[in-house]
């Protein structure tokens, strides 16, 4: 009885060394492997036509949840080391961030009346930026640029909705943060499940 041919065909190198396919040779079978960037790019883009379609729906753009919060978020996640920790990280930072910046714009609306006019409100913000800074000593609110995508979250959604107190911005923000960190997270999930296919 001959001996089976276990050789395999080579795939061609430059696409290989392109990263438009990986491949998995042994002496058995060839199996080809989605690589990791076209995989996030397929996860991430999918999810987000979904995101912003939730955003959309009329209970949850009444809710006024944010879309745009949700992506800072989703973006949080990875820079913030993705998996579990990145999630953990962007929802109780950014949140942290989120009521620095609303007890910022309540105090700037003090000072206002203390007669800082201008100087108010840049003060305010110093005071919040100093806060966070100087709470990153406590492990859990350590990643200081999380805390000030929820900063500035909040400040966004107060600036662009002239009728939306700091008050009523804090659970909107906050759940956008949370829905963003989530996607992130399960971006990341379906990432790796394509990249084993």
């Amino acid at each position: 009885m001959g001996t089976m041919d276990q050789s395999v065909a080579r795939p061609d190198a430059a696409a290989e060394s392109l990263g438009l396919i990986d491949v998995v040779h042994n002496n058995q079978q060839q199996e080809t492997v989605m690589p990791a960037l076209i995989a996030l790019a397929v996860s991430v883009g999918a999810l987000a036509v979904a995101a912003t379609w939730i955003f959309f729906l009329g209970a949850v753009a009444a809710a006024h949840l944010q879309v745009w919060q949700a992506f800072i978020a989703w973006g949080c996640h990875y820079h913030s080391g993705g998996k579990l920790t990145g999630t953990r990280n962007t929802i109780v930072c950014m949140s942290f961030g989120a009521i620095v910046g609303m007890a910022a714009v309540l105090l700037s609306t003090q000072l206002t009346f203390a007669s800082l006019g201008q100087l108010a409100a840049p003060i305010s913000v110093g005071i919040g930026a100093a806060v966070i800074c100087l709470a990153s000593a406590i492990p859990i609110l350590s990643t200081i640029p999380a805390s000030v995508y929820g900063f500035a979250s909040i400040a966004g959604l107060i600036l662009l909705d002239k009728s939306m107190t700091p008050t009523a911005a804090i659970v909107p923000t906050i759940l956008s943060i949370i829905i963003g960190a989530l996607f992130g997270i399960v971006s990341e999930a379906l990432m790796n499940a394509l990249k084993k296919k």
